[in-house]
């Protein structure tokens, strides 16, 4: 037995062990490894080995004892947890054994979590799920889950778009409160009575649209006046039916967008509303936002006015008919001749201005997915964008910037849409771009309007080899929403926004609300920059969905595509950088990437020509390149891996007397 100065030893020991030992509130931080961090407050990350990660999930938060290891490191204990905001998440079923668990599609939690009989509500090996926890794994380190919902399969038509729109939480049904609003509204709500609407009625407009669009957002009419024409763009009104206090609201703002997969929507209004009362459908009365525009022969957008209205359209007309009778191919429209001739000049007009003094996007090359019965692709066609397409756009642009005008000269809070052009932190590296590559606008202003117009303008021309105009994206920013009026650059507009799709986008609606604050008087102060921000956030989110849906479905497709190609496939470099470069196929339009690291030979990337180059090969920028297709990557969102086929890239060999590269 111990004597008591033993005893008092050990106490004493015990005692300072005790005192070296830390415990505070963390944030348990996961990693690509079964270990992990404890985030503590003052900002400190504590090593958390494995064994102790099993107590835990990502973003739990957790009481935690510090203590020093063996190494002279500081090592977390997970002791207590305070809170798991884990909720529902998605995930497939796997089987080991007997035992059924789902694998949770998360990025920082790769273990496979048991599901008990009782909670797999029919699951089988194979499907996707979505699930929640039943056991926190706090105790003894072995959680469970239980099923809330099985999706489907592989052989489920649609998997794609059902399972992304649970992973990235879309809402494809409306809130009991929501359909409850909706129907109040429907029955109560009397727009086309307000005594500050006008009635546009006996205009003759007219809608263009694909043919089997039913949220039909805008129609048009244009006649000729003493010194050009008139332009009216009528735009649904829905927010005349929302009041702004509603569940309803709530629940469109919550969409931010009319979502659209392959073979599937997701409105941002209830159908009811889109396809129906709102939409500005043939030989109906309906409320509009109509935004009138004096518009020169020069093309010059000149005065305008918005004013709500009552219009009726006279016709739903499609792209493909339009186009037809556009070009000579068909006298079927005939009947609706004068708004379409007036419309087609109109077109002309201020196409030619904006070519001449502001920026215009290149039209590229666009495919379209034709699905089977099991929403799967059968095949992808290319088309080009149909003069009538372009006809109606340049109509929207033209009251978009109306819109962004008309907030700004009143100093509304948007939301405005502002592109930057360069990143501020990249300037020196374009001005010595421009200095290497195209000295004579190198010294224009590129953070002025005219000065970027100029210097993108000259690029595109560029006759240098280089794809100029392709290298210098890298050193863009992209557009955002924003409170404040601000440049354009990507247009070389002063300001813009969308007000034309208020069906389908919550930015235009919320445009809407702001200029009819104004119209009534009323200060245009709707939006706040949070609001924004968080519609941003959302924005962001449908992309990431529709992205994943989609690199499904190619994935799908070029596998069958594949098995059936000994020759491979041809694609054209679209981006660079140093551990690879993103390809797009000729034939189908369909991207992936070209992963170089893992190649045998080392490639060194030079920023400046866009290329990286090895002993035998060279590749750069609109290169076309010679492909196999390897598959997705199915951690990083189903991208396409190719790899270039031998032969492909390769430099021209060296003459043997002069050691330079023959021609």
């Amino acid at each position: 037995m111990l004597n008591s100065d033993s005893l008092a030893q050990l106490k004493g020991l015990k005692s300072q062990m005790e005192a070296e030992k830390e415990r505070a509130d963390a944030v348990i931080k996961g990693t690509q490894s079964r270990y992990g961090f404890a985030v503590l407050a003052d900002g400190r990350e504590i090593f958390v080995p494995p064994d102790e990660m099993l107590k835990a999930f990502p973003d739990d938060r957790v009481r935690v004892c510090i203590r020093p290891s063996g190494d002279n490191k500081l090592v977390a204990d997970i002791e207590k947890l305070l809170d798991s905001p884990l909720g529902d998440f998605s995930g497939r079923c796997v089987r080991k054994g007997k035992a059924l668990f789902v694998q949770p599609d998360l990025p920082q939690l790769k273990r496979w979590l048991f599901i008990p009989p009782h909670a797999r509500n029919g699951v089988r090996e194979g499907d996707y799920l979505r699930c929640a926890i039943l056991r926190h794994p706090i105790r003894d380190g072995k959680p469970q889950a239980k099923v809330l919902q099985v999706l489907g399969n592989d052989q489920t038509p649609g998997i794609e778009n059902l399972y992304s729109i649970a992973k990235y939480r879309l809402a494809p049904t409306w809130s009991s409160p929501a359909l409850r609003d909706l129907e109040k509204q429907l029955a109560d709500a009397r727009p086309l009575a307000s005594e500050g609407r006008q009635d546009l009625t006996d205009l003759e407009f007219v809608s263009i649209d694909a043919a089997k669009t039913q949220d039909i957002d805008d129609a048009l009419y244009a006649d000729i006046s003493s010194d050009g024409w008139t332009l009216y763009v009528a735009i649904a009104d829905p927010s005349a039916w929302v009041p702004a206090d509603s569940s309803l609201r709530q629940d469109i703002a919550a969409r931010g967008t009319t979502v659209y997969f392959h073979g599937d929507v997701l409105p941002m209004l209830p159908e009811q509303m889109a396809q129906d009362t709102c939409a500005l459908s043939e030989g109906n009365d309906r409320a509009a936002l109509v935004c009138k525009i004096s518009v020169s022969d020069s093309g010059q957008v000149g005065a305008f006015e918005f004013v709500e209205a009552t219009v009726r359209s006279r016709a739903k007309l499609s792209y493909f008919a339009v186009d037809r009778y556009l070009n000579g191919h068909g006298d079927d429209l005939m009947s609706h001749a004068t708004p379409l001739e007036a419309l087609y000049q109109v077109y002309r007009a201020l196409r030619a201005q904006r070519e001449a003094s502001e920026l215009v996007m290149e039209d590229r090359r666009e495919y379209r997915w034709i699905l089977n019965d099991q929403k799967q692709i059968e095949t992808i066609e290319p088309h080009e964008k149909l003069l009538s397409q372009k006809l109606v756009e340049e109509c929207m642009i033209a009251a978009n910037r109306c819109a962004a005008r008309f907030l700004a000269e009143r100093e509304g809070s948007g939301p405005f849409v502002t592109h930057p052009g360069f990143r501020t932190d990249r300037l020196e590296e374009c001005r010595k771009f421009l200095a290497l590559h195209a000295p004579e606008v190198a010294e224009l202003d590129p953070t002025t309007r005219e000065g970027y117009r100029d210097i993108m303008r000259r690029l595109a021309a560029s006759e240098n080899q280089l794809p100029l105009r392709a290298m210098i994206n890298r050193l863009l920013t992209r557009a955002e929403l924003s409170t404040r009026a601000g440049l354009h650059m990507g247009m070389a507009l002063e300001c813009y926004t969308n007000c034309t799709s208020p069906l389908r986008k919550y930015v235009d609606f919320l445009v809407h609300l702001q200029i009819k604050s104004l119209l009534r008087g009323e200060p245009a102060q709707l939006v706040s920059g949070a609001e924004l921000s968080a519609l941003k956030e959302r924005l962001g989110n449908v992309r990431a969905a529709t992205q994943e849906a989609e690199r499904w479905l190619a994935s799908k497709y070029l596998a069958r595509v594949a098995a059936d190609r000994s020759e491979g496939f041809s694609g054209r470099i679209v981006h660079i950088n140093s551990s690879g470069m993103s390809v797009r196929l000729l034939d189908c339009g369909l991207e992936g990437f070209v992963d170089l690291r893992k190649d045998p030979e080392k490639f060194s990337y030079d920023k400046w020509t866009a290329s990286l180059t090895s002993t035998t090969r060279r590749f750069h920028l609109e290169q076309t390149v010679e492909l196999d297709y390897l598959g997705c990557d199915t951690e990083n969102n189903y991208q396409t891996q190719f790899a270039v086929r031998p032969g492909s890239g390769l430099k021209p060999p060296k003459d043997a007397g002069t050691g330079q590269a023959s021609n």
